[in-house]
């Protein structure tokens, strides 16, 4: 039997990669573009950018699939392609995946909101994550991850909706902000209260990613120790985005100073790390040689 992911957890720290969007713009992918439209359109710009990661260190990639539920793409006018779009982003980076390592289907949130908020059910945003999480399984992930949620009642939707349709592993990471109270979801949801949900529904990794910088990031993860015994996903921002004199978003963390609290964050708890926007390889590079010598 395949060894997964979750066997090279209990053994060592798990390195992932870092942000897909950070690298498609370095690619001259258009803004306001749909970026699971490459999966189909630029095929190998997609496969290249997982390579780098892979021959950068990275353990397991995720699949160019975050904004790829079906309510999001149909912002684009491409929610019927929903299931084509996510198999597609799974298929290419299985085909740049080295022996050993894994990929992860990235599952995002669909920007709307569930009444009395917005304008949705439940049930439609679990059928827009149902056919998101088809795809991908048919594409061949070695696991789910729900990334960057905010709204604890649309995590739901979308774990029901995984574990619907497959068997795979499903990690869940939730996006917080840094308050004077601590650390909050927007919607208000702290680390303990997710984590006692996920502790219901026997998630077997959570943790949080986005918005964070390394710094505040490794003080999050101390505190979601507190709170759970499972493996914790931490993937910190390269800080805070920021608009450069020729128009182009720059981050406000360099690699110098990003890495520096890696090894606080992996003392604090994180077992499963990598990065989010504004990390690219180098980024995951020297976090695989912080890695090595430890």
């Amino acid at each position: 039997m395949k060894a997964s992911i979750l066997d090279l957890a209990k053994k060592r720290t798990v390195l992932l990669d870092g942000g897909m969007g950070t690298e498609l713009f370095k690619k001259n992918f258009p803004m306001g573009a749909c970026p699971e439209s490459w999966n189909t359109d630029k095929p190998e710009v997609i496969k290249e950018i997982h390579k780098s990661y892979f021959e950068a260190g990275s353990d397991a990639v995720l699949t160019n699939s975050f904004g790829g539920n079906k309510i999001k793409l149909s912002s684009y006018k491409l929610g019927k392609r929903c299931f084509e779009l996510n198999r597609t982003a799974a298929e290419l980076a299985q085909k740049t995946k080295p022996e050993g390592k894994f990929v992860g289907g990235s599952m995002g949130p669909t920007g709307k909101f569930l009444k009395p908020q917005g304008e949705y059910t439940e049930e439609e945003f679990e059928d827009a994550y149902s056919e998101q999480a088809r795809g991908l399984s048919d594409g061949g992930v070695d696991f789910l991850l729900i990334e960057t949620q905010y709204d604890l009642f649309e995590t739901l939707c979308a774990l029901r909706a995984a574990k619907k349709i497959s068997d795979l592993p499903v990690f869940v990471t939730m996006t917080f902000n840094k308050t004077p109270r601590g650390y909050f979801t927007i919607m208000g949801i702290d680390f303990s209260k997710f984590a006692k949900k996920m502790a219901e529904y026997e998630i077997p990794a959570i943790g949080a990613n986005c918005t964070l910088d390394s710094k505040d990031m490794a003080e999050l993860i101390k505190i979601a120790r507190e709170h759970t015994p499972l493996p914790i996903i931490s993937q910190a921002n390269a800080g805070q985005p920021q608009p450069s004199i020729d128009g182009k978003i720059i981050y406000s963390q360099p690699v110098d100073d990003y890495v520096k609290y890696i090894p606080q964050a992996i003392k604090n708890g994180a077992g499963i790390i990598g990065g989010c926007c504004g990390t690219d390889p180098v980024y995951i590079s020297r976090m695989a040689d912080m890695l090595k010598s430890n």
